[in-house]
């Protein structure tokens, strides 16, 4: 990582008051964001977040205004999108989420799993909406 980077990806954490052993102490689920930008497609923006999941943690189904690419850092996540089979990714695999599509992810490992969520959505919405 470049000087630089290390010390954005820093302040970026210290910022959220909380260090790892708190996160995971406290948070079974622990979003970090990357970065936010604005992007040549009109009204849309690039997001990207690094989740990590304690064992058995579930992100509970939801949707996002845009498309999402996750690809798995670290571990064993099992992703459920509506209208398909679920499937079992492990480091070095990713998944295309259409936009507006439910879905859900689980660490179905026995340690932490760790994804990399990029997005490309409408800007000015909520990223996460919650599925009934």
């Amino acid at each position: 990582m470049k000087p630089i980077n290390a010390f954005v990806a820093t302040l970026l954490f210290l910022s959220s008051g909380m260090t790892p052993l708190q996160a995971f102490a406290d948070e079974p689920l622990l979003r970090t964001d990357l970065i936010k930008s604005d992007i040549d497609v009109p009204a849309h923006e690039v997001v990207q977040v690094r989740v990590d999941f304690l064992p058995g943690v579930l992100a509970a189904r939801h949707s996002h205004p845009g498309e999402e690419i996750a690809y798995v850092i670290e571990g064993a996540l099992e992703y459920k999108l509506d209208g398909r089979e679920p499937v079992t990714l492990s480091a070095g695999q990713s998944l295309f989420i259409p936009t507006g599509v439910a879905h859900s992810a689980q660490n179905v490992g026995t340690g932490k799993a760790s994804e990399l969520a990029t997005y490309i959505v409408k800007k000015g919405q909520t990223l996460v909406v919650p599925s009934k």
